[in-house]
């Protein structure tokens, strides 16, 4: 490392070994929320170490929850009375899918609930999560006419609407679900596709008055009102984190890497049937209540269509992408469009990546093609333009590169926000020890 914001990784070495990467990101955003919800005393275990959980950890606080961290443990004092729009902005720091959220349960509050994060965060539309809350009787406001934070949510006396969001979002539905449980009536979502379910599985979990039900590729959520009941909560490792330690023991000479401990929900490993179909053989050993490792290792790849319903979040677009460069032949990420309002232009960003390693990529309106010869990727420096994801990809860029070669990578410090181990399990897996760990 040659600078606090910069990194360098070389190549020509291979990944090998076993790690647990950090708890699933959305699944502890949800968790810290509903223990905020419930009346009582509830545990976390296995929290998110990122920057963006610890966001919306301080933003239960604001609201009037407890939360003490003892270890890997973290205990939250809750419940629906103790609850109130705080007087001051909530910073979210980089976390759009703690404001997302965190705008839902605002929208149960009376009084208003200003939501704000970093420059990068208030670039990112907040419109189709004030829509849905706009129509349960929330008044939810941001700057331009795509809602841009800071974002002031005045709600109470919401009633329950039909929603069907027009893309496929997560953090949407979360958010209407959320505010659906202090709403009269019935709130539905209904999900052209399906994406991920851990909000309506973990409020089914936790008592809520909510039915879910399969439609097609999509599904349908209904949410009466209903109080949410304290439990523990144990957070798996999260499938995204571990999409970078895949692709880089697929695509690096030699390497053979096992992921432990994540969780294994259909909508989250669409990541692992791209790769499959490229060529890749990655193995899932379950190991009970929807969790498993995942074990890959070196496998020549070849081009592919990847239709966005594979990966509802596109969350592992970026790192796929280098693995379409490393493969033979030409990959098509079709009507990935949304990725340009992520953290970053990820779309603008992942052509600017994948060229300067000496690949070919080009958008075609909102498809990302990548055109892949099985060239060795090209010395380069990467901006990651302040996105983990971006910054990530970029280093198992650079692990991939040829034993002469290296990535460095400006704005390293984005990766705090989701997995501030990155380097050093990168480093871990590039000399393991004797025991292969």
């Amino acid at each position: 490392m040659s600078g606090a914001h910069i990194q360098s990784v070389s190549g020509g070495v291979p990944l090998v070994g076993t790690l647990r990467v950090p708890g699933d990101k959305s699944i502890s955003h949800r968790a810290l929320l509903l223990a905020a919800l419930a009346e009582g005393t509830s545990t976390i275990t296995g929290l998110s170490d990122g920057d963006d959980v610890s966001r919306t950890a301080a933003a239960v606080v604001a609201l009037g929850a407890e939360v003490e961290r003892d270890g890997a443990s973290v205990t939250v004092h809750g419940g629906r009375s103790r609850l109130a729009a705080p007087a001051d902005p909530v910073d979210l720091g980089n976390s759009g899918t703690g404001m997302r959220l965190l705008a839902g349960m605002a929208a149960m509050l009376p009084g208003r609930t200003t939501l704000t994060g970093d420059d990068s965060l208030q670039r990112r539309p907040m419109d189709r999560v004030a829509e849905p809350l706009g129509q349960m009787g929330a008044a939810v406001n941001g700057r331009t006419e795509r809602c841009l934070p800071p974002l002031s949510i005045a709600g109470g006396r919401l009633h329950g609407i039909e929603f069907t969001p027009p893309m496929a979002s997560a953090q949407v539905k979360s958010a209407v679900l959320l505010a659906g449980l202090a709403a009269e009536g019935e709130t539905v979502v209904r999900e052209p596709v399906a994406t991920r379910a851990h909000t309506e599985e973990m409020l089914a979990a936790a008592g809520a008055d909510i039915t879910i039900e399969s439609a097609g590729r999509g599904r349908v959520v209904r949410v009466r009102p209903s109080e949410v009941r304290p439990g523990t909560f144990s957070v798996p490792g999260d499938p995204s984190q571990a999409a970078f330690w895949v692709v880089g023991s697929v695509i690096i000479p030699g390497s053979l890497v096992t992921v432990e401990g994540i969780t294994l929900a259909p909508e989250r490993l669409g990541f692992i049937g791209v790769l499959r179909r490229m060529g890749a053989t990655i193995e899932i050993e379950e190991a009970g209540a929807a969790t498993g490792s995942v074990t890959s290792y070196t496998c020549l790849l070849h081009g592919t269509v990847v239709e966005a319903s594979e990966i509802p979040s596109l969350d592992e677009v970026p790192v796929l992408a280098v693995a379409a460069a490393a493969a033979h032949g030409l990959t098509r990420f079709c009507d990935v469009g949304e990725l340009r309002v992520k953290e970053s232009d990820r779309l603008a960003a992942t052509v600017e990546m994948i060229r300067a390693l000496g690949g070919s990529a080009r958008t075609e309106g909102d498809d990302l093609v990548v055109e892949g010869n099985g060239e060795p990727f090209t010395p380069a420096r990467i901006d990651a333009h302040g996105d983990h994801r971006m910054a990530m990809s970029a280093a198992i860029a650079g692990a991939a590169c040829p034993p002469s070669g290296q990535v460095t990578i400006d704005g390293w410090e984005s990766v705090s926000t989701s997995y501030p181990a990155f380097a050093d399990h990168l480093a871990q897996l590039q000399s393991p020890g004797e025991d292969g760990r």
